[in-house]
Parts: structure tokens; C-alpha cells; sequence
């Protein structure tokens, strides 16, 4: 009991200070985290890691929506894409080998990373209205559909993905990435989190609990830093975070640690 506390509330530390940052997707911690330490079937690992998600996401897109670096009507048009196609990648991860699930933002977490500290995300909200709206619109639902099936089928909130997409292809400055970025998550892991509830059934809830709540805590902790930084600081932070966050986990998924 006490082993897997500690597994728990490691994951969720990772995955909070992740998730508060740079809109990290918790599953892209806690996930391998509690394959490989608690030997966790994976389906039911992924589902502890997007519930773990949901309050995390929530809690920073009110801290990012707080401080006026939250885009909502723009973030519903990817985010009800994102939904539709959630559905559709959980039944299929329902139907494939524990090994294929829960390795997709391993490589992503480490090198968007690099990104951020070798070229920073510099777009200023002035910058950010001048893009079409109807480009805008065309993309988020395009891009929306790609990341949802993705959520659902590898367990990870997309929220590498969505902060790389906003931030590089619709033209977001880094803040305002990152809080629409959780303010999906927040839709998004709740319903990838019940599809794999309902198919696969409860998981262990003392780790539920645990993780859920470490995550919270640290996501929140997290996100009030990151509204206080200016933008080459927060790119930074931004990017030693996802690096340390995409290190540890290869160590995790590829040593066998």
C-alpha cells in the first residue's frame, strides 16, 4: 500500500507540474508510471491517467482563464471535434495488445521540449487576431478530430499535441496556448476517462484517489507560476519541464527502471 502511495503520488507530481506548465497531458506520465512500477494492465492505467486529467485540466484553465490567456469560442470548435472522435479511439484501444497503448507522447514530451528552449513561442496576442477566423475554424475542427482519436486511443489528453497545433499552426502565443489547451483537456480526458470506465470497468481506487489528487494539487500550484512568468521565462520553464517530464518517462518505458 504504501509502494504504490508513493508511486501515485510521484506520477501525479509529474503530471500536475506538467499539466500547469504546458498543458501536458497527466496520461503522458502517469500512465507508463503505473504500468511499470505497479504493474497495472494498461487499459485500466490509462483510464486512472484521464480522470487524473480532468480536475488538473480544469482547475488550470480557470487559473489561464483568470489572467485573460484563455481563447474559449476558438477552443470549442477543436474541442467538440476532439469529443466526437474520442469515442472512437477508446473502443479501438479497447481491442488491442496492452503493449500498443500509452507510447505515443513519449518521443513528443521530450522533443517539443527542445522546441521551446531551442525556439520559443514569441507570438503576441496582436499577432494572434490577425489570423482568419474561418482558417482558424477549418483547422481547429481538422486538427481536433486527429487529436481526439489519439486521446482516446493512447490515453494521452492530446495536450502535446494541441499546445504544438496552437501554438505552430494557429498562430497562439504560448500562455494563451496553453490555457485553451487545458480547457479542452479538461472535456476531453473526462470523456476519454468514462469510455474506459464503462468498457473496462473501475480501477483500483486507492490509486485513483491518490493520483487524482497529487495531480490537482501540483497542476494548480503549477498554473499560478506560469501566469506570473513573462513569455521567454515561461518558454524556459516550459521547455526543462517537458524535458526532465519526457527523460524520466523513456527511462520509465525503454530501461525498465
Amino acid at each position: 500500500m504504501l509502494y504504490s502511495f508513493i508511486i501515485c503520488l510521484i506520477s501525479g507530481i509529474g503530471a500536475g507540474v506538467g499539466t500547469g506548465f504546458a498543458g501536458m497531458s497527466a496520461a503522458a506520465v502517469i500512465s507508463p508510471m503505473l504500468i511499470a512500477f505497479l504493474h497495472m494492465p494498461a487499459y485500466e492505467a490509462v483510464g486512472i491517467a484521464l480522470a487524473s486529467d480532468v480536475l488538473a485540466s480544469a482547475v488550470s484553465a480557470w487559473t489561464y482563464g483568470k489572467n485573460k490567456n484563455l481563447d474559449i469560442r476558438n477552443g470549442i470548435v477543436m474541442m467538440l471535434s476532439v469529443l466526437c472522435f474520442t469515442f472512437v479511439g477508446s473502443y479501438v484501444a479497447s481491442r488491442v495488445p496492452n503493449t500498443t497503448m500509452g507510447s505515443f507522447s513519449v518521443f513528443m514530451t521530450f522533443l517539443l521540449g527542445v522546441k521551446f528552449i531551442v525556439k520559443p513561442v514569441m507570438t503576441t496576442k496582436e499577432s494572434m487576431a490577425a489570423v482568419s477566423p474561418r482558417k482558424r475554424f477549418v483547422q481547429s475542427l481538422l486538427c481536433g478530430m486527429g487529436i481526439g482519436f489519439i486521446c482516446g486511443f493512447v490515453g494521452a489528453g492530446g495536450g502535446m499535441m494541441m499546445l504544438l497545433i496552437l501554438t505552430s499552426v494557429l498562430g497562439y502565443e504560448l500562455k494563451t496556448a496553453v490555457g485553451t489547451s487545458v480547457f479542452i483537456m479538461a472535456f476531453t480526458a473526462f470523456t476519454g476517462a468514462m469510455s474506459h470506465f464503462a468498457i473496462g470497468g473501475m480501477p483500483d481506487i486507492f490509486c485513483l484517489a491518490v493520483c487524482v489528487l497529487s495531480t490537482l494539487f501540483w497542476a494548480r500550484v503549477a498554473a499560478r507560476f506560469a501566469n506570473k512568468a513573462d513569455a521567454a521565462t515561461l518558454n524556459r520553464a516550459t521547455g526543462v519541464v517537458l524535458v526532465i517530464l519526457g527523460l524520466a518517462i523513456m527511462v520509465v518505458k525503454f530501461l525498465g527502471i
